[in-house]
């Protein structure tokens, strides 16, 4: 999946020399993911699938651990007793709200189902807008409308992305998750994007935050400077987090 993620496709005899497994293993794997509707397996190989997140959540949960738990970490020490903040659906947010779980009188507007599931016995007030279910992402989407907006203003909002763009902010490959962080942003008076760095460089088609928009952004120390000075221009604020990695292996 994380392969996929990157290339948009895999072929079975690649998969065979990385894994040293045997081919039929490798089909048997691809038609295990084509049934969750992770991916559609073609002559030699498997696509991304259409409409497919940026892989299944648990599978990105495992990815880049320390890196986003030092983001969350970091991310955290902004958000005060008594705010009222967002979170998304993000692997990295899910991270943030392990943070938040001891803050007093927080109200938190998610449409991730796993950070709702987390908050929900800490004494946090969580609240979920309407929509669908998405599997995949264990989040609530679509137009939910004004139901966030017409509420008041919220104090600040966390996004994981899908890539950065300096022309175009913060950016998502699915219509449906930008639709819900485009609304939840707009509610937000302050914006941070949430992303480990390997996320900078990577292809994504819609944005949901725009640049002049972005209060700040947290990423890792991994991230390139140059890849960032331009965010920097624009007044954003850069936080390339120290990350200690002694057991994780490379991904």
């Amino acid at each position: 999946m994380r392969l996929l993620d990157v290339d948009g496709r895999v072929s079975v005899a690649d998969l065979v020399r990385r894994f040293g497994v045997t081919a039929v293993t490798i089909r048997k794997d691809l038609e295990v993911l084509e049934r969750r509707h992770l991916l559609s397996r073609v002559r030699g190989g498997a696509v991304t699938a259409d409409g497919a997140d940026e892989g299944a959540f648990e599978m990105r949960l495992r990815h880049r651990t320390a890196a986003k738990a030092a983001i969350a970490r970091a991310a955290g020490a902004l958000v005060p007793d008594g705010a009222a903040i967002a979170l998304d659906c993000s692997t990295t947010c899910y991270q943030l709200a392990h943070e938040l779980r001891g803050r007093r009188n927080l109200i938190v507007v998610t449409n991730g189902l796993r950070a709702a599931e987390l908050l929900s016995d800490s004494g946090v007030t969580v609240v979920l807008p309407g929509g669908t279910v998405r599997r995949s992402s264990w989040s609530v989407v679509g137009d939910f409308g004004d139901v966030v907006v017409s509420r008041g203003r919220l104090t600040m909002g966390f996004f994981g992305i899908r890539g950065l763009s300096r022309e175009h902010g913060l950016m998502e490959l699915s219509v449906e998750e930008t639709t819900v962080k485009r609304r939840l942003a707009a509610s937000c008076v302050d914006v941070y994007g949430l992303f480990d760095s390997s996320k900078i460089g990577r292809f994504a088609l819609h944005s949901f935050v725009p640049t002049q928009r972005i209060t700040g952004l947290f990423t890792d120390d991994a991230a390139e400077p140059d890849a960032l000075d331009c965010f920097a221009e624009h007044g954003v604020e850069v936080h390339r987090v120290p990350v200690d990695h002694p057991h994780e292996t490379s991904a």
